[in-house]
C-alpha cells in the first residue's frame, strides 16, 4: 500500500467528546466535589489536551447543570439542587417509559438475557458496596430498551439530563435504598419477557421516579413551601 501523503487528522469531535466524558465522570464520581472551582488551564494539563476542548466541555456540562459557568468568572461544580434533580428525574423517567414502550415488541430472548445478567451484576455490586459497578450495570440494563427502540431524539435527551441524576444515583446505590432497585428491575424484566408493553413501561417510569431528589447534605437549598 502506498504511504499516504498526509497523516490522518485527529477527529476533533472525538477529542471534544472524550474530554467532556472524562470531566463529566469526574464530577459524577466525586473526584470534583460540589462547589469546587474548575480552572480550564489546570484541567487541560490534567487531561493532556489544549484548553479549547476543555472550555467546550465546560459549556456542555453547564447545559447539563453539572457546573456553573460564567464568562470571565470562575466555573464551579454545581451543588446538588433539589429542583434541578427532580426536573431531570421527571424527564429521564418519561424517556425510559417511552423507550420501553417502543422496545418491548422488538425485544429478543437475548436482549432479555442481557437485562437479567446486568441485574445480577447490579445486585452483586450493591452487596459488595461497589457503587461504580452498580451504576455501570444499571446503565447496561436500562440501555437495552433505549438501544432497541432506536429513537435518536430520546437518546439525545437522556444524554443531556441523565448526568444531572448521577450523584443522586450514587447516593442511592450506596445506601440500603439501592436494594429496592433490584426488585424493580426484576419486575421490569419479567414484564418485558411477557410482552406486556404498558406494564413494563409503567415499571420503567416508576423505577426512575423512585429516585430521591433530596440527596442529603450536598443538596442545594430546600424549596420554599407554598
Amino acid at each position: 500500500m502506498a504511504t499516504p501523503r498526509t497523516a490522518p487528522s485527529s477527529d476533533r469531535s472525538l477529542l471534544r467528546d472524550d474530554v467532556y466524558r472524562r470531566l463529566r465522570d469526574a464530577i459524577e464520581n466525586g473526584t470534583f466535589e460540589p462547589g469546587e472551582q474548575l480552572k480550564d488551564k489546570e484541567l487541560a494539563a490534567w487531561l493532556g489536551v489544549s484548553r479549547t476542548p476543555v472550555r467546550e466541555a465546560l459549556l456542555r456540562l453547564a447545559q447539563s447543570g453539572l457546573v456553573l459557568a460564567q464568562p470571565g468568572r470562575s466555573t464551579i461544580v454545581s451543588p446538588l439542587d433539589v429542583r434541578e434533580v427532580r426536573d431531570a428525574r421527571d424527564v429521564v423517567a418519561a424517556m425510559h417509559q417511552v423507550a420501553v414502550r417502543e422496545a418491548v415488541p422488538a425485544l429478543t430472548e437475548a436482549d432479555v438475557t442481557t437485562m437479567r445478567d446486568a441485574n445480577r451484576r447490579f445486585a452483586a455490586a450493591l452487596e459488595s458496596g461497589d457503587v461504580e459497578s452498580a451504576v455501570r450495570a444499571d446503565d447496561e440494563l436500562h440501555g437495552v430498551p433505549v438501544t432497541i427502540c432506536g429513537n435518536r431524539a430520546l437518546a439525545t435527551v437522556l444524554e443531556q439530563f441523565t448526568p444531572t441524576l448521577r450523584r443522586a444515583e450514587r447516593l442511592r446505590f450506596g445506601s440500603p435504598l439501592g436494594h429496592a432497585s433490584v426488585a424493580q428491575h426484576d419486575e421490569l424484566i419479567r414484564l418485558c419477557a411477557a410482552g406486556d408493553v404498558e406494564g413494563a413501561a409503567s415499571v420503567a417510569y416508576g423505577t426512575w421516579q423512585s429516585l430521591q431528589t433530596d440527596a442529603g447534605p450536598t443538596a442545594g437549598p430546600p424549596e420554599a413551601a407554598g
